[in-house]
């Protein structure tokens, strides 16, 4: 089985995608051993507690410093013993230290068809907003590995989906997460589970 970690700052619909996913069998050979989210009262910690996922909040604010944030959010994950961790909306430049322990075991949702829109300052609204105004016809999502770069691991999976002349960010942004990142992600954790990735 193997043991993921999900890792999330807000409402966790990605997370939810991931949680109906091993319950309906569509990801198999997976347990979800904890939920992180960086922040207090969020969304996603409701929806971790209701599916039965033990969940803890890893704040920078609870922390003197960035290094002992860094310390703090390493030292949680190690106690889950993860195989993989899951990066589902997740607002927090990651410890070098943890690229390096779970070398090629972070994988990461951006919401583009990278290498467009992504990279430092490129996140949540910023990327549709970014895509709307260079006037592309199709965006997308990406599943990637995590390195020390921005958006700069390996490609594990992407979809594309189409932009239409209507679209605001908001609706642009609803309809990745609809059409791309809620298969996508389910998808890239199945291939790691059953070894096709």
């Amino acid at each position: 089985m193997l043991r993921v970690v999900v890792c999330v700052s807000g409402g966790g619909t990605n997370l939810q995608a991931i949680i109906d996913a091993v319950a309906d069998g569509t990801i198999t050979n997976t347990e979800l051993v904890g939920v992180i989210s960086n922040n207090y009262g969020v969304r996603a910690l409701e929806r971790a507690e209701k599916a039965g996922i033990d969940a803890k909040v890893v704040s920078p604010k609870d922390y003197e410093n960035r290094a002992a944030f860094n310390e703090g959010l390493l030292t949680t994950i190690r106690a889950y013993k993860p195989d993989l961790i899951v990066l589902a909306g997740f607002l927090v430049v990651i410890p070098e230290a943890m690229i390096e322990e779970y070398e090629n075991r972070i994988i990461n949702i951006h919401p583009s068809l990278i290498p467009s829109f992504c990279g430092t300052g490129y996140y949540g609204l910023k990327v549709h907003e970014a895509a709307l105004a260079r006037g592309v016809k199709l965006t997308g999502a990406t599943v990637h590995y995590v390195d020390k770069g921005t958006d700069t691991g390996p490609i594990l999976l992407q979809k594309a989906v189409e932009v239409k002349p209507e679209d605001t960010p908001e609706i642009l942004q609803r309809r990745v997460m609809e059409e791309a990142e809620w298969k996508l992600l389910p998808a890239a954790i199945n291939m790691i589970a059953n070894g096709e990735a």
